[in-house]
């Protein structure tokens, strides 16, 4: 491994770091960017990479449960449990979707087929 790999490894991991933090926060992008004194189009570049990145480690580890036999990341698991009281800001007759900190609020009279896309979607990593 030579320096500019691991000096691109470091940065990777910083910006993975930092948008963690942001996000568990619940820090919006303006704001971030604003107290670490970068520009959006630089949040999103590093956005970017680490989703290709991690899509493209995704594609490896599948690669190679397939060549053993197994099916990696083939199903996401639900657990379905009493739901908790919900926020005051979410009134009855909605929908409140929680999944790996995304959150999703719909009527109640949302199609089911459409629910079923965007949960689909949700749980796709790439």
């Amino acid at each position: 491994m030579n320096t500019r790999q691991i000096a691109a490894e470091y940065r990777m991991a910083q910006w993975v770091q930092a948008i963690q933090e942001r996000v568990a926060n619940g820090e919006k992008i303006k704001d971030f960017c604003t107290r670490k004194g970068i520009s959006r189009n630089t949040y999103f570049y590093w956005q970017q990479r680490i989703r290709k990145t991690a899509c493209e480690k995704l594609a490896e580890a599948q690669g190679a449960g397939k060549q053993s036999g197994l099916a990696i990341g083939s199903f996401a698991e639900i657990k379905v449990t009493e739901p908790p009281a919900l926020p005051a800001s979410i009134p009855s007759g909605q929908i409140h979707v929680e999944y790996n900190r995304v959150h999703i609020t719909i009527d109640s009279i949302y199609p089911p087929e459409r629910l079923a896309v965007l949960l689909r979607e949700l749980t796709q990593p790439c």
